[in-house]
């Protein structure tokens, strides 16, 4: 018996609207034509010197107690962008936030952050609180990535994150897949992994 679609061809869908759909991720990106599962992931890790690792952290952790995270906004400012900022140094990577994309009528709408290099890409998305519908979202935005680039990199990476916990997804561009990586990266205590991983998905200097 053949399903109802959940998209209607006659409407416009942001990449927003995905995230306020409450149908499984499988489904929704099937109708896209992609496939998805959940699996762990070891993503790679830089090995080099992370020279402003310590003070990273210790700026992250000595705000904490004095910050309300209720908000996406603080979320984003206070924990999200000077992770970002940081990986800038090791990377030189460009980075582009509310990143405007369209791709068609389906497959539309901003990116939080968009970092890129010569042929490298991350996106990531910025939840307050929702790590599983932000993940459904996120994977519409590969997926849109997906057909926009130019770039020939055949896997591209994005993360979710609600700023206190991070999780990576890939999309294999020749299979058309979506994977959700069962791992979680926790701030402050799993930092490094975390900054090592986005360093060495965007390529470090040193590289």
């Amino acid at each position: 018996m053949s399903k109802v679609p959940i998209l209607d061809p006659e409407k416009s869908y942001t990449f927003r609207s995905y995230f306020e759909m409450t149908y499984e991720p499988e489904d929704i990106l099937a109708e896209l034509g992609y496939s998805f599962g959940r699996r762990t992931v070891n993503l790679p890790q830089f090995e080099g010197p992370l020279d402003r690792l310590d003070n990273l952290k210790s700026r992250i952790a000595e705000s904490l107690p004095y910050v309300s995270l209720t908000s996406e906004a603080a979320r984003r400012e206070l924990l999200i962008a000077p992770i970002l900022l940081d990986v800038l140094h090791y990377t030189q990577a460009q980075l582009r936030i509310e990143y405007p994309l369209k791709v068609n009528d389906r497959l539309k709408g901003d990116l939080d952050y968009y970092l890129y290099t010569r042929s490298k890409i991350l996106v990531v998305e910025a939840k307050n609180a929702d790590l599983s519908r932000g993940f459904t979202q996120l994977a519409v935005e590969l997926i849109a990535l997906d057909i926009w680039t130019d770039s020939d990199e055949p896997m591209l990476t994005g993360a979710v994150s609600t700023g206190d916990i991070w999780q990576f997804g890939l999309c294999d561009r020749a299979q058309k897949q979506i994977t959700q990586d069962l791992n979680l990266y926790r701030v402050p205590s799993d930092l490094e992994p975390l900054l090592r991983i986005i360093v060495a998905v965007l390529g470090s200097l040193s590289d």
